[in-house]
């Protein structure tokens, strides 16, 4: 005995609007995952540990990526503010470059925060830099 059930397929005049309805229903459901995640991430920010903010990237990438309007909005905040929209498109790339995103970004707050003689980040970089470049190719 099998539980088992055939793959819906829609044939004939209603298989256009069924897909159509099934995509909808999709991208309404993803864009309230994402609102519930970045909502989720704006609400843990403030404890200890970083989880808030990835938390809230990637509610905002399936927010983005399933609206309209927020796309719209998106575009006009880029124009406005190139700089700080940046790491943001980096990140709904298809292949997303995560771990560069988050060293710049990384190096962006140890440069707002920390003093220059504390800052661990750059001199981490630049140690590693002269061990790889002192290193003889095989």
């Amino acid at each position: 005995m099998s539980f088992a059930r055939a793959p819906l397929r829609f044939r004939g005049p209603d298989a256009a609007f069924a897909r159509e309805l099934i995509a909808r229903i999709t991208r309404w459901l993803l864009l309230a995952l994402g609102g519930t995640l970045a909502l989720t991430g704006v609400l843990i920010a403030p404890l200890p540990g970083p989880l808030g903010v990835p938390l809230v990237v990637l509610g905002l990438i399936l927010v983005l990526r399933n609206s309209f309007a927020a796309k719209r909005q998106f575009v006009r905040l880029q124009r406005a503010r190139p700089k700080m929209v940046f790491p943001i498109r980096r990140l709904l790339r298809r292949e997303p470059e995560v771990f560069p995103v988050a060293w710049q970004q990384y190096l962006r707050a140890e440069r707002m925060i920390a003093p220059k003689r504390a800052r661990i980040g750059v001199k981490t970089r630049r140690r590693l830099k002269r061990k790889w470049r002192a290193r003889p190719l095989s």
